[in-house]
């Protein structure tokens, strides 16, 4: 009878005991079998997330500071924004002038007079038509007056019942936060009206010196981005260290955001010019006033992705309603121009929008939300080519995949 090895023996059981005592691992967390901590039932899967309850307070925290300090800064930044994405429009025609050996700095002042010549040019032609518009303002706000407080059968009008119900929600929250306080007496009606007035007046002369101000600020900084050439590239390739691969990188993206931002400016200068024309000839063919006018309005307005149209959609129905008062006509012009602005905007605009930037229309429309938010108008204008900048850089730098990802197609 032959005895087993008592060492064999060992180094079996210790080959089956680990097996025993640690079972096989998966990758699949499975919920309890009652579903209780889940709610859902048995058969739904948990997602485990890990949260930095730090991190993700320092990133609320600096992203709102962020934000903010866009907000305060809009006055600088705005300016400086328009400005590079002009020079980046109008740098191929210095570029184009440097082969047929001019120098840079003097094709870049004949580009810069020839802008602000050809701009003064369309006012000069349109001023009068202009000031034709403002004329009409008065009569327009009394027409309209008239119609709110005009009374049928006797009932109030619109106007009418909108003030009593202001003058009863009033009475109701005076009663109840101040019942023993006195009402003081309104002020004069003559007094009031003249200071409301000189605010007015003394607020458009003060928008319309910041307008002019930073317009003179801006034609200055596109004169010094096209006389500096690409200067600044190179600088910012040699600040990204003796690496020679992160140069290639800067270049690169250096690239893609010149390539982007011109291809996209010079696709709103085609649009925003046909457009303008198509309005010129239709409002022109239908009889409305001060067509040249309004023709500029749009091609300005459309600058602002689909918040332009609708705007020059009502001014100019408002327009054909006070010259005919046949809704035939209101209709008419403005189906003219929702027509148009469709047509430019909505399909060669969009279409050439989705093969430059690359972006799907979801991302773009609520990028425009958000700088709508932050600058207001400007914001609305400059809101794309800011998204592309960031989506460009976002496909190159390592660690920004998830932004490059949402804004893509």
């Amino acid at each position: 009878m032959q005895l087993a090895d008592p060492n064999m023996a060992g180094a079996a059981d210790d080959a089956v005991a680990p097996a025993a005592a640690k079972p096989e691992q998966t990758d699949v967390d499975f919920p309890p079998a009652d579903g209780a901590a889940l709610g859902t039932g048995s058969g739904a899967l948990r997602l485990p997330i890990h949260v930095n309850a730090r991190g993700l307070a320092l990133g609320i925290i600096a992203t709102v500071a962020f934000v903010y300090a866009l907000q305060w800064s809009q006055k600088f930044l705005v300016p400086l924004l328009l400005g590079i994405f002009i020079a980046y429009t109008l740098n191929p025609v210095v570029l184009w002038l440097e082969r047929w050996h001019i120098k840079r700095a003097i094709g870049a002042t004949l580009v810069t007079v020839a802008i602000v010549a050809i701009m003064g040019l369309v006012v000069h032609r349109v001023q009068d038509q202009f000031f034709n518009i403002l004329d009409d303002l008065p009569a327009i706000t009394q027409k309209v007056t008239k119609i709110l407080t005009k009374t049928s059968g006797g009932q109030p009008s619109t106007l009418q019942q909108v003030q009593a119900a202001a003058t009863q929600i009033e009475q109701a929250t005076a009663s109840v936060g101040q019942r023993a306080a006195p009402r003081k007496p309104p002020p004069a009606l003559g007094a009031s009206s003249s200071f409301k007035v000189m605010d007015w007046v003394l607020a458009g002369s003060m928008g319309l010196v910041t307008f002019v101000t930073q317009a003179t600020m801006v034609i200055f900084l596109v004169f010094f981005l096209l006389l500096a050439g690409d200067t600044f590239k190179r600088k910012l390739v040699k600040l990204t260290g003796p690496s020679l691969t992160r140069k290639k990188v800067t270049v690169h993206i250096l690239d893609d955001i010149n390539t982007s931002i011109q291809n996209y400016m010079f696709m709103l200068l085609v649009t925003n010019t046909l457009l303008a024309l198509l309005m010129w000839v239709a409002l022109r063919t239908i009889g409305l006033e001060n067509a040249g006018a309004w023709a500029v309005v749009a091609g300005l307005t459309h600058i602002m992705p689909y918040f332009g149209p609708l705007l020059i959609t009502s001014a100019t129905g408002l327009a054909a309603f006070m010259q005919f008062e046949s809704l035939r006509m209101v209709l008419l012009v403005a189906g003219a121009s929702l027509g148009i602005a469709t047509l430019v905007g909505s399909l060669i605009a969009t279409w050439m929008t989705g093969r430059i930037a690359k972006m799907n229309p979801a991302a773009v429309f609520v990028s425009l939300l958000f700088w709508g938010w932050l600058w207001g108008m400007w914001g609305l204008l400059l809101g794309v080519p800011v998204v592309v900048m960031i989506k460009v850089v976002a496909e190159r730098v390592e660690g920004m995949e998830v932004i490059a990802e949402l804004l893509g197609e």
